[in-house]
């Protein structure tokens, strides 16, 4: 796991080696072991790289590496887990260099200069992102694993190409003055996130997943985002799964995902360094840890954070499971304290926008795994292949219960819903509350009864799962001079062929929640504390056969991960696993009504706001007034815009 910098203007004329050593630096906890640079002022090119030295310790793993034909110069961040297959395949074909080491860098440079571009990225089986220079046409390329492990921004600063694995390397490029991109600001307020392809800059962007894209020195066009080229689609991988779906048992498809699973992991397991795996107790990472345990013929290292607080607490779970698969576990419980302290460090973390809160601990077990291994293996992706979320199956459970009702009797039950306030609700069904079971009364059930008036207004089963996925309804009118752009929604909706909405879900989370939160939240969360994660899940070939199982061996019963459950007690008692599903957060809530609220209140100060010229300030000093009072539960947007906040005291 490294770090990439570099720039394309043939018109530099500023110092080359001090501006790409400057981008390179702020870096260095990517890529703490080793520093590299290359320049060549002729072509307008310079390359930097930071290393964390997984595979081939020696300097024969250093970047910027240059091919051995000398056409091709390469940095490069992640790891290519078949790389000692194309290694083979080159020999036979004659096409191997005389080898300098065993680093997956050379192996790819060597790829690269038989293949081509497009045909050897097609080969690959790992996550990456990259910049890879042809000397002999002078030609850029940029490119990116198919779902996105690996963060790689590109875009425009003062007339120059500028790339990085992050973007605090572009700030570091001379006079960097990019505005604010309101329109990505708005999306951010929807999702908590900004999708990709947009940053939170203009003429600043992502390269979107499963991509590459070519710059020619000759022919740069300044300030336009290029097109980037597919070599990879999860939406042609879905059209061949409902082609050629699975024709055996459940049972078969367990076998199936067990055999391809640890095919994953013996590449995924291959390192020079000590390696590890988060273990929650839950499905997914109960999976992956009993896989590996399989495979090793050594305790596994498995990592947890537990949490004092009962609601937020499953450390206690994922000790039973270590110690059924006899694993060497680590837990730590953490205070709110040292959780709290971790916020100021959230914008140089994640360099724009970032509100998933679950940031919080994932980064304290990266931490602690950190001080044991140098890569951790996690159980990301699970949820989104096999249909774990809960909102897969009550997004349509909830449209079924809405759409059988008249269109005028759903406005005249919104109309209801909206005649009380939430405390007035609370009041009115706390009393009722007495005569339910203890474990069935509700206290703030008056805070959902705005969604719900909501959710009868909808029109459609996307209305409802947008619903799910959105803290403010209208972010284009709470960000001011903002116009929300259309996202892959709109492309996954032209296509071709009809999916049943569970699966229309999961492919777009695929599409969207996977890469631009759950895996920019994790890279950089590790990323931070120089510690490399990798994730068995998302080998491309699991996704695939993923998308060839019927949505039955997914979800049923209202329950997701059918065959995967089916997998993982092959190794473990369904007892030490059945339960509700937690998440992986923090009490926000209560936080921002004590130990955070100075704080939240100098950051959302109405004259501030106003002066800033950025939000709503109005609308944002009600959700705080709201949410300190009790009268609503408003964390998650408050947290949106508390991050927001503090990126731009940052930034500023």
């Amino acid at each position: 796991m490294c770090g990439l910098v570099g720039f394309l203007n043939p018109s530099f004329s500023d110092h080359w080696a001090a501006t790409i050593h400057k981008m390179n630096a702020t870096l260095s906890h990517r890529g703490p072991d080793n520093e590299g640079v290359w320049i060549d002022e002729a072509a307008g090119i310079a390359l930097g790289h930071r290393r964390l030295a997984i595979l081939d310790l020696s300097p024969a793993g250093h970047q910027p590496m240059i091919s051995d034909c000398g056409r091709y110069v390469l940095v490069f961040n992640g790891e290519i887990y078949n790389h000692i297959e194309l290694r083979q395949e080159l020999t036979v074909l004659g096409a191997a260099p005389p080898w300098r080491g065993h680093s997956d860098t050379e192996t790819l440079l060597a790829a690269f200069s038989y293949w081509g571009v497009a045909t050897t990225l097609e080969r690959l089986v790992g996550m990456f992102a990259l910049a890879l220079w042809d000397r002999q046409n002078r030609v850029l390329t940029l490119a990116r694993d198919r779902i996105g492990e690996k963060p790689l921004y590109y875009g425009w600063v003062n007339g120059a190409l500028v790339f990085a694995s992050e973007l605090k390397a572009i700030w570091a490029y001379p006079a960097f003055s990019n505005p604010i991109n309101r329109d990505a600001l708005a999306l951010y307020f929807r999702y908590s996130w900004i999708p990709a392809p947009y940053s939170i800059y203009e003429h600043i962007w992502k390269l979107p997943a499963g991509t590459y894209l070519q710059w020619s020195a000759e022919a740069l066009s300044p300030n336009t985002q290029g097109t980037p080229q597919a070599y990879w689609s999860l939406e042609s991988v879905i059209a061949k799964g409902l082609a050629h779906p699975f024709q055996g048992t459940e049972g078969e498809a367990a076998t199936q995902l067990e055999h391809l699973l640890r095919q994953s992991l013996k590449g995924q397991l291959l390192a020079d360094v000590p390696l590890g795996a988060f273990l929650s107790g839950g499905v997914d990472s109960s999976t992956v840890v009993a896989l590996m345990q399989s495979l090793s013929s050594q305790p596994v290292k498995t990592f947890t954070i537990g949490f004092y607080e009962d609601a937020y607490n499953e450390a206690q779970y994922a000790k039973a499971v270590a110690q059924h698969l006899g694993t060497d576990h680590t837990e730590y419980y953490l205070t709110g304290q040292e959780a709290r302290d971790v916020i100021p460090k959230l914008t140089h973390l994640y360099d724009e926008p970032f509100a998933d809160s679950s940031q919080i601990p994932t980064h304290l077990v990266c931490m602690i795994a950190r001080q044991h291994v140098t890569v951790a293996l996690s159980g990301d992706g699970g949820d989104e292949l096999f249909g774990g979320y809960v909102r897969y199956f009550l997004t349509p459970a909830i449209w079924e219960k809405i759409e059988r009702l008249p269109k005028p009797v759903r406005r005249t039950l919104a109309s209801l819903l909206k005649g009380l306030s939430p405390r007035q609700w609370d009041q009115l069904l706390g009393g009722l509350s007495i005569f339910l079971p203890q474990n069935l009364r509700y206290t703030t059930i008056g805070d959902k009864i705005p969604k719900l008036a909501k959710l009868c207004e909808m029109t459609s089963e996307k209305e409802v799962y947008l619903s799910f996925l959105s803290l403010i309804d209208l972010p284009s009118q709470f960000v001011l001079n903002s116009q929300e752009p259309l996202l892959v929604q709109e492309k996954l909706a032209q296509l071709s062929y009809q999916l049943p909405f569970e699966s229309y879900m999961m492919a777009l989370d695929l599409l969207t929640y996977l890469p631009d939160d759950i895996l920019v939240k994790v890279d950089r969360a590790a990323m931070g504390v120089s510690l490399e994660t990798r994730i068995p899940f998302l080998d491309h070939r699991i996704i695939e056969f993923a998308w060839t199982l019927p949505l039955q061996m997914k979800i049923r019963q209202q329950q997701g991960k059918q065959v995967l459950r089916k997998l993982l007690y092959r190794y473990i008692p369904p007892t030490l696993i059945e339960r509700p599903k937690m998440g992986f957060g923090i009490p926000l809530a209560q936080w921002l009504r004590s130990e955070l609220r100075d704080w939240g209140a100098e950051l959302l100060n109405p004259t501030r706001l106003k002066q800033e010229g950025y939000l709503q300030p109005e609308v944002v000093w009600q959700y705080w007034q709201e949410h300190q009072t009790g009268k609503r539960n408003w964390a998650g947007q408050l947290w949106e815009i508390l991050i927001f906040q503090l990126w731009l005291e940052h930034s500023s």
